[in-house]
């Protein structure tokens, strides 16, 4: 009896990937995905070693063993997902500033991925999560340093506006910030830091390699975010002026 196809399901249901995300990674269409995990067809050989590079498991192991058996410990990933998830927490990989510009090229690599620290949280709900440390004073009043534990975006459609995103994109790398989507302007978001100095800005859709919706931002106790006199002043400023052309709109 071959397991191909469930265990081709349940190594794609590990990594949190869509079914088109694993075709893409192995370079076949989604429908021969749906085909193999639903055992109307069999995988061909050059597609079996494929998955077998990629999770680094033996042709024996993917075909002949039940790699989602809770109790058998049958192959490497069982037994890492057990120390993993041994207390039923979600594992969160972490993106630290010193690997943020590495994950621009590797966000997609399974073995990069791999080698991401890992930490658990265990009131997350099921799902796949990253965590991105931020620098800057962009989004203040969360301080630079603050890591942003964020929740995987399947599609951009489901983007909620005002709410915020870590997003990697090709020409900016890694961000966090607001994002308001316009419905009037297609193919276009609208970044939008929480500290007023800094303007807002677009990036094309097409741009987009990554969006995770800020589920919790953790951040050191004694860490304490102060506003100076003149930041103060110039966001006083600042609401002035709209006021006054708010004003001038209406009149």
């Amino acid at each position: 009896m071959s397991y191909a196809g469930k265990n081709l399901r349940y190594l794609r249901k590990s990594k949190g990937w869509t079914q088109d995300e694993f075709a893409v990674k192995l370079g076949i269409k989604r429908s021969l995905i749906g085909a193999y995990e639903e055992e109307r067809a069999e995988p061909k050989l050059e597609v079996l070693e494929g998955i077998s590079d990629m999770f680094n498991l033996t042709l024996d192991e993917l075909l002949l063993k039940d790699l989602s058996g809770a109790d058998k410990g049958s192959s490497y990933l069982d037994q890492r997902r057990k120390l993993k998830l041994g207390n039923e927490s979600v594992i969160v990989q972490f993106v630290p500033i010193k690997a943020a510009a590495g994950y621009l090229a590797g966000y997609a690599d399974p073995d990069f991925v791999d080698e991401l620290n890992t930490f658990t949280l265990p009131m997350l709900a099921p799902g796949q999560y990253r965590a991105f440390e931020i620098v800057g004073d962009s989004m203040l009043p969360t301080p630079s340093g603050s890591v942003i534990v964020g929740e995987k975006l399947e599609r951009i459609d489901d983007l909620k506006n005002n709410n915020s995103y870590v997003v990697l994109s090709k020409n900016e790398g890694i961000v966090y910030k607001r994002i308001a989507k316009d419905k009037a302007v297609k193919n276009k978001l609208t970044l939008i830091s929480d500290n007023p100095f800094y303007e807002p800005y677009t990036v094309s859709e097409d741009e987009v390699l990554e969006i995770w919706k800020a589920v919790y931002i953790l951040q050191k106790a004694t860490t304490v975010q102060r506003w100076d006199v003149n930041q103060l002043a110039g966001m006083v400023n600042n609401l002035q002026e709209e006021v006054v052309s708010i004003k001038k709109k209406l009149a």
